[in-house]
């Protein structure tokens, strides 16, 4: 809903959003937003991206992708020029594209890491970890950018494991950071405890040293 409506105030373009259910709606400001619901405006997410690619938007949301057709339709989408937004419910980047992939039949596989790698631009991915004293809570954040690497490791599945320490790798040149590092930092910041650190970091061992 930010990103949206920071888009909405920031540019004149046409926004439209696919969601189950709709939780904030928007209004017009400087772009046109056109907000649909599952079940109730469109049959499912499949049937409202195919009806949505003929009124020529700029910006696809798309609340959540589920199956194969999906998946497809918002990769068309995006080969099409469109941006095209969404999320998923993965446990950080590496498993993001892994979760993709994995949906369409094996003999799929080979051309869907190709088409990712082509027009994946980033992947952010969150963890709502409890701030320490126990007032509310503060997001770790793992940003994964589709650098020439990345591509490489996204097309060739022998070298998609690599990801996740091409992120590492990639702080100071290209602004990503792991989970890891996202939540050492908010330790070192004294956001959260040692404990929760350890308990939400995605390797423990990593986090101690």
């Amino acid at each position: 809903a930010s990103i949206i409506d920071f888009i909405n105030r920031a540019r004149r373009v046409h926004i439209v959003t696919l969601e189950d259910p709709i939780e904030f709606l928007h209004q017009n400001k400087k772009s046109i937003v056109t907000q649909r619901e599952v079940t109730i405006d469109t049959k499912d997410f499949y049937t409202a991206l195919r009806a949505v690619m003929r009124e020529d938007p700029d910006i696809i949301l798309i609340g959540e992708m589920r199956d194969a057709e999906t998946f497809q339709a918002a990769i068309s989408a995006a080969e099409t020029g469109h941006l095209v937004l969404s999320t998923l419910h993965t446990l950080d980047a590496p498993e993001t594209v892994n979760r993709v992939i994995s949906v369409f039949p094996p003999h799929s596989q080979k051309q869907v890491r190709f088409q990712l790698s082509s027009i994946l631009k980033a992947v952010v991915s969150m963890r709502l970890i409890p701030r320490m004293g126990g007032e509310g809570r503060v997001p770790a954040v793992e940003i994964m950018i589709n650098t020439p690497y990345i591509q490489e490791c996204i097309n060739n599945r022998e070298k998609t494991h690599l990801i996740r320490d091409a992120i590492e790798a990639g702080v100071s040149q290209y602004g990503m950071q792991s989970f890891d590092q996202s939540i050492y930092q908010l330790y070192k910041n004294k956001y959260i405890s040692f404990e929760q650190g350890l308990r939400y970091s995605s390797s423990p061992n990593n986090f101690k040293l």
